[in-house]
């Protein structure tokens, strides 16, 4: 089923894209025919994971230009309603990049504007294949086990986090088919549970073993030797290596360094920013407290008590054991870093 799932979709004059934030009880389509909404989307996780923000902002820019052809926008206000389209979330670089990609093609027209954004979901979908290949061609070599693998993977990197087929999800779904899985530990994801609620679903369309565990669960189970592997995706990748990922995704890291567990960080070319030479220079989205001071709109903290809720972390590119894009794997430990090799 999720090799089919798409979340977000071109319908012609708008987007749809499913509403992440009422799985896996709801499946709902929001129905996006205006800037306002696109926005409110992205940043309520309506849609969500770097590939696929970067595929609704690629879309974005034909729905403000449509917008703007019914109301009579002048040209500026347009590419003002874009702007506010790619400044939605701050730390996945993909919603920037195809952005301003889509809008190289601006000037030709609304057609030309469609035919680049969906490029941008059919490329994605492509690396995505790609990565999921050699992604489970390296971990199979680098383990070097004859049984199948136990993996472990923090938040939700699948279809519903790409243009489709998944990127660390998308190795993991690899290993499925190849018969080299034995099962996949899901981190719950908190404070929003894209684990629990989305990685899961998807592991259930799909037939996979698999058990959700708590965050705090994470370390314990690699230190004890019950994982083989971790993969996980990743919203915007520093030239030297470090990777901003879901919050909760350095300690896992830091745990696979101290047990002797490869970590595998899987994500397109277009997550690699060359222009931010390390970690240090990412942009951390910091959310509403109210996401980890209540839970299900009842408070669970008490009066008085303030929230911290970055939405990522920084994970340093000497605890990433590999970096896999669609053009391979870089050893990013061992001194193989974006910067060299992708410019």
């Amino acid at each position: 089923m999720s090799q089919e799932l798409r979340a977000v979709e071109w319908t012609g004059n708008g987007l749809a894209l499913i509403d992440q934030t009422l799985l896996p009880h709801r499946t709902q389509i929001v129905d996006v025919r205006d800037v306002d909404t696109l926005v409110d989307a992205v940043r309520r996780l309506v849609v969500r994971g770097a590939p696929a923000i970067g595929a609704a902002g690629a879309y974005g820019v034909a729905i403000a230009v449509l917008q703007g052809a019914r109301e009579g926008w002048s040209e500026a206000e347009v590419r003002a309603a874009v702007a506010r389209v790619r400044e939605a979330r701050p730390t996945a670089v993909n919603l920037m990049v195809c952005v301003d990609r889509v809008m190289t093609r601006f000037a030709e027209g609304l057609d030309a504007v469609l035919a680049e954004a969906a490029a941008v979901q059919r490329e994605d979908v492509e690396a995505n294949r790609a990565m999921g290949a050699a992604g489970a061609d390296w971990l199979l070599k680098r383990v070097g086990e004859d049984r199948p693998l136990r993996v472990l993977t923090h938040c939700n990197t699948g279809a519903l986090a790409t243009a489709g087929w998944g990127t660390a999800l998308g190795v993991i779904r690899e290993l499925h088919a190849r018969g080299r899985l034995e099962a996949v530990y899901v981190d719950e994801t908190r404070p929003l549970l894209q684990g629990s609620r989305l990685t899961a679903w998807e592991l259930v369309q799909e037939g996979i073993a698999h058990y959700v565990q708590a965050d705090g669960a994470a370390a314990g189970t690699i230190l004890r030797g019950q994982v083989d592997a971790v993969v996980v995706g990743a919203d915007r990748i520093a030239a030297n290596g470090d990777t901003a990922n879901k919050v909760g995704t350095v300690g896992v890291a830091l745990a696979c360094a101290d047990a002797g567990v490869p970590f595998l960080v899987a994500a397109p070319t277009t997550t690699v920013d060359l222009s931010t030479a390390t970690g240090a220079d990412i942009h951390i989205e910091l959310r509403g407290e109210e996401e980890v001071l209540e839970w299900a709109g009842v408070r669970t903290a008490p009066t008085g008590s303030r929230g911290h809720n970055p939405a990522f972390d920084v994970t340093p590119g000497r605890l990433v054991t590999g970096l896999v894009t669609e053009r391979g794997v870089l050893e990013v430990s061992a001194g193989e870093l974006p910067g060299d090799r992708m410019r």
